[in-house]
Parts: C-alpha cells; sequence; structure tokens
C-alpha cells in the first residue's frame, strides 16, 4: 500500500484548539481528490493515575461539544518539545492535586487517522498522594472522582465513559494490570 501524494495543501483557520486544512491528493492509482479535510490537533496525554489506596482517579466535567457532563480520566496536552511522562505528571497534579511514584508508558493511539494525525499517549502512574490542592486553567471546572479499581472496571464494562480515547485507554491498561 502507498501513501498518497500531496499536490497542494492550505489553511482554512488556525487557532489554538480549531485548525483545519484542505489537502489535494493524488491517489496511488492516479485518481485526484480535490478536497480533502484535516484537523490539526496537539498530541494528548491520557493518564490512569492510581492511589497509594488503590483507587483510579477520575475527573467529572462539562464537555460543550457533548452537551454532557462526563466523568472521564485525567488529560491534557502535550506542550511542544515536552515529554509524554511529564506532561501526564504535570496534568495529573493540575487537575487532582496528585503526585505520582512511577509511570509506565501503556500505548498510543490515534483519534481519527482518516481526519486527524495527532497521537494521545496513554500513562499509568501509581503510588498518587494528595499533595496540592487542583491547579485549574480559568476554563476548567473539574471534580475528582474516585473509584476502586474493581468499581472502574465495572464502570467502562457498563460503558459510562463517552470518551472513547479514554475507553481504550482505561481497558489497555486494566489489561496491563491483569484486572480484565
Amino acid at each position: 500500500m502507498e501513501k498518497w501524494k500531496v499536490l497542494d495543501s492550505s489553511y482554512i483557520i488556525q487557532r489554538p484548539w480549531a485548525t483545519l486544512r484542505v489537502d489535494k491528493l493524488e491517489m496511488p492509482n492516479g485518481n485526484i481528490k480535490e478536497e480533502y479535510y484535516v484537523l490539526e490537533y496537539p498530541t494528548w496525554v491520557n493518564m490512569v493515575g492510581i492511589t497509594e489506596e488503590e483507587e483510579i482517579l477520575f475527573v467529572r466535567q462539562y464537555r460543550h461539544g457533548a452537551n454532557e457532563v462526563m466523568v472521564e480520566l485525567p488529560a491534557g496536552v502535550v506542550e511542544e518539545g515536552e515529554d509524554p511522562e511529564y506532561a501526564a505528571r504535570r496534568e495529573l497534579m493540575e487537575e487532582t492535586g496528585y503526585a505520582f511514584g512511577e509511570a509506565t508508558y501503556v500505548c498510543e493511539l490515534f483519534a481519527n487517522p482518516a481526519t486527524s494525525g495527532n497521537l494521545t499517549y496513554t500513562y499509568l502512574l501509581t503510588g498518587g498522594k494528595k499533595v496540592q490542592e487542583q491547579q485549574l486553567d480559568p476554563s476548567e471546572d473539574i471534580e475528582v472522582v474516585h473509584m476502586s479499581i474493581e468499581e472502574a472496571k465495572q464502570f467502562l464494562l457498563e460503558n459510562k465513559i463517552g470518551q472513547a480515547l479514554h475507553s481504550a485507554a482505561l481497558f489497555y491498561t486494566l489489561k496491563k494490570l491483569g484486572k480484565l
């Protein structure tokens, strides 16, 4: 299988959280795709943080795109040039106030490789201890939720995590822990 050749590319909009470009492509069979739209996002990181009490930390927050209050894993953006593991630790501290000991890489996934190219890394962090209050951005309103590993597993199996990448992250982490 061959990659498609980019004949032309231009941006329709470039904003911090909404970047859309249109590419003109030539497929290996010679067909030309005049307009192929690509959403550009930064690299993301999802964290499964397990506290010293063997609880997994989740966050409850309103998600405007879905118009729903959702329970998700803590997650965030990997800043330009930042190591994903460092970003995982930073985001967990900011969103939950917990610091963690060991961090283990779990997986990396594309959100939707048909229309965007960003990666989402997942890390398992263990030994979490509350060391400060949340350090939220002005646009964040996040409640920390604690679940036992068994409760988190049941939550996943009952399809109560509406964010697909978070469901996958928790699934792969529970599999790595031998809890599925």
